[in-house]
């Protein structure tokens, strides 16, 4: 009679405690198919889990067995070796009883097929509601030592992106920064807090700088976890855990918000690269003015904002985004002044500098200073524990406050190196705007001119098919000083509809 043999461990740690595949289960498999007769003619040796979501060899097997009528016999070792819960045993049964095969289970002593009755079938029963019972303990340990890890503030299962699981010396397991992914994540925090940027966008630059590809669903999966600013997310609850933050939870805001705002209805065609979107607002309801994409019968392609007109019809006027451009590239033609004029900005960037460097340097000493308080009072605590003049809790007690707080100045110093990158690149705009503001607008990418428009103007409204702005300073005084330049009259009012 032809058999097949099944042999299971759930975990290598099952293999060191007694049920080895190799050791104890395969010899006594084999040696009871001799003894009986059998005619092995495959064997299925496996370690795995124990959940029949992922068992695919047990299904490999009960497949391999109904399609060969001459095998008769599975060979297992034990119950609970073949089956954990009550889908497996319906399986079983149905090999049983439709197939007309045997389940011989040698160290239970137990063999059953279609015709087996009465004790053998309730000694069967009882085995696989036991080793369904198992399981079942085996997911509530589960939950049980997820739940406690969560009340000590740490996560219980795979890191996210940006970080990875490590074991510790003492062996417990913890969860650190993973630096190259961890400058991943900060820059597409950063450059999506901007507004500047859709997901799309970020998708793109991700490959220019980092050549990588994320899904978008990734990218939005990774900026709506806020675990890189210090909260995990656990069974629908939020809970603050111990390890480093990447970001800081006001850049983690920010995005946010930016999110909310791409999400709303009349972002419709958030994905695409419209320089304008959500810019703009409509001065005869409020609502803002809205990208679209039509398609002419030619095959051209055309691109068109008008406003939602969200509360009600008014006969908005729609325009196309060369409209826009030309509109804006005049605004800042405003900003071009002769080199004697460039050169005064010049000065005056380099006194601010100077202001700028002194604060930049007083704040770096600072907290410099206070990083180095705390390592001293870490030396002083260790001096003491190694006098006896306090214990060694109490030492890791103050070891780990020192460098929470270490830890919590240096997001500082971090945050005053972001500011002061900040600062040149909004300094190099300065001076390229006042230099050749239209080119450098007309000539830029479309994340870019979002970048100039926030730098420069603010309370862009559309009237009729005119935009209308205020400036920003110092650009306004910029288009003050560019105007008479060029002995035109003063205006009196900053506010102004574009040319």
């Amino acid at each position: 009679m032809k058999a097949v043999i099944l042999a299971r461990v759930s975990t290598p740690k099952q293999e060191k405690e007694g049920l080895s595949l190799k050791d104890i289960q395969l010899p006594e498999l084999r040696d009871y198919a001799t003894k009986k007769d059998f005619e092995v003619v495959r064997e299925f040796v496996f370690s795995e889990s124990a959940d029949y979501k992922i068992r695919k060899k047990f299904n490999e097997m009960i497949d391999f067995v109904k399609e060969n009528e001459d095998i008769k016999a599975i060979i297992s070792y034990r119950v609970d070796r073949i089956t954990r819960n009550y889908r497996d045993a319906v399986k079983i049964d149905e090999l049983r009883l439709d197939y007309g095969k045997e389940i011989h289970f040698v160290y239970d002593h137990l063999i059953i097929n279609k015709d087996s009755v009465g004790r053998d079938i309730q000694d069967w029963d009882l085995k696989v509601f036991l080793a369904k019972q198992y399981l079942n303990r085996l997911k509530e340990d589960a939950i049980n030592t997820a739940k406690f890890k969560i009340s000590k503030n740490e996560w219980p299962g795979k890191a996210p992106y940006g970080y990875k699981n490590i074991t510790r010396e003492d062996g417990t397991k913890w969860i650190v920064i993973n630096e190259p992914e961890a400058v991943v994540v900060e820059k597409m925090y950063q450059w999506y807090s901007t507004g500047s940027y859709s997901m799309l966008e970020v998708r793109n630059k991700l490959k220019e700088v980092f050549d990588i590809d994320f899904s978008k669903g990734k990218i939005d999966l990774i900026l709506k976890n806020p675990f890189p600013s210090g909260t995990m997310i656990y069974d629908g609850q939020e809970y603050p855990h111990n390890y480093d933050r990447i970001i800081d939870q006001e850049l983690y805001d920010k995005v946010q918000e930016v999110k909310a705002g791409y999400h709303k209805k009349h972002f419709k065609f958030a994905g695409l690269a419209f320089p304008y979107r959500g810019l703009i607002r409509c001065t005869d309801c409020g609502c803002i003015i809205t990208p679209e994409r039509k398609i002419k019968k030619n095959g051209n392609i055309y691109y068109y904002y008008h406003c939602t007109q969200y509360h009600g019809k008014h006969g908005a006027e729609w325009l196309t985004e060369d409209d826009l451009t030309k509109q804006f590239s005049a605004v800042f033609s405003k900003l071009q002044m002769p080199q004697n004029v460039v050169d005064d900005i010049a000065m005056t960037l380099k006194s601010s500098h100077k202001d700028k460097s002194e604060f930049h340097d007083n704040l770096l000493n600072r907290y410099q200073s206070e990083y180095k308080k705390y390592e001293n009072r870490i030396e002083k605590a260790w001096e003491d524990k190694i006098d006896g003049s306090i214990t060694e809790s109490y030492y890791e007690k103050k070891r780990k406050e020192y460098r929470s707080k270490q830890k919590t100045i240096n997001k500082k110093i971090e945050k005053l190196h972001f500011a002061d990158e900040e600062y040149y690149i909004t300094s190099e705009y300065l001076l390229k705007l006042a230099s050749n503001a239209s080119e450098l607008f007309e000539s830029s990418e479309p994340h870019e001119k979002r970048v100039l428009l926030k730098i420069a103007l603010q309370n862009l409204e559309l009237k009729g098919k005119k935009v209308r702005y205020d400036w920003i300073n110092p650009f306004g005084k910029i288009a003050f000083y560019a105007s008479r330049q060029a002995w035109l009259p003063r205006v009196d009012s900053n506010r102004q509809p574009c040319p």
